[in-house]
C-alpha cells in the first residue's frame, strides 16, 4: 500500500493543504510533505493523529477494496450449447448471477428455441441483432425481427424461438439474473 498517497489523496478531498493538516496534527508541514512522498513513515500514534483529522481511522485506512471489475475480455465469457433446443448461449459477464442483471447473447439456430421459462419476479429486455425470432408469452407470439426489440415482465410462461431457415442472434437482459 502507498501510505503517502492514500493520504495525499485524502488530504486534498477535505481541501486541506499540507501546512493546514500539520497545523492541526502538530506537525510540520515538511513531514507532511515527506510522509506524502514516501520519504518518511510515521509512528502509529501519529498517523492515528493524522487519520482523524482527515476523519477515518487505521482499520477504514488499510482496508483495501478491491475495484469492481467493470470491463470483460472474451476469454471471461462462459459459452454452452443445447443441441436438442438448437440454441447456443454466451454470458457475457462472468458470474453475473451475484449482479441485478444478466446479459446474454443466444444465437438460435433455425428451428431452434430457448428453453421455457416459469413466471418470475423481474424484467427482461432483448435486442434482435441478426435474423427473425417468434417470442412467446403465454398464449401470445410476438415475431421480433432484426433491428427491433421486446421487454417484458416475465408473469407467464416464456421463450423465444426461431422458425426461420437462418440464424438469429439476441442480445437478452434478465432482471433478476436466471439464465
Amino acid at each position: 500500500m502507498d501510505i503517502g498517497s492514500k493520504i495525499k489523496s485524502m488530504r486534498m478531498e477535505k481541501q486541506l493543504t499540507q501546512e493546514e493538516l500539520a497545523n492541526r496534527c502538530e506537525l510540520s508541514k515538511g513531514f507532511i510533505s515527506q510522509l506524502e512522498n514516501n520519504l518518511t513513515s510515521p509512528s502509529i500514534a501519529t498517523l492515528i493523529d493524522i487519520l482523524e483529522i482527515l476523519g477515518t481511522n487505521l482499520r477504514e485506512f488499510f482496508n483495501e477494496i478491491d475495484p469492481e471489475r467493470i470491463t470483460f475480455k472474451k476469454e471471461d465469457m462462459f459459452e454452452t450449447d443445447d443441441e436438442e433446443l438448437k440454441y447456443h448461449l454466451k454470458w457475457l459477464i462472468p458470474n453475473s448471477q451475484k449482479n441485478m442483471m444478466e446479459p446474454i447473447i443466444i444465437t438460435l439456430h433455425p428451428g431452434g428455441q430457448y428453453k421455457e421459462e416459469k413466471p418470475h419476479e423481474g424484467e427482461e429486455f432483448g435486442f434482435v441483432i441478426a435474423g427473425n425470432i417468434l417470442l412467446h408469452l403465454g398464449d401470445r407470439v410476438n415475431k421480433v425481427k432484426k433491428g427491433e426489440s421486446f421487454y417484458f415482465k416475465p408473469r407467464m410462461n416464456h421463450y423465444i424461438s426461431n422458425p426461420g431457415k437462418t440464424q438469429a442472434k439476441v442480445i437478452w437482459v434478465s432482471t433478476p439474473p436466471s439464465f
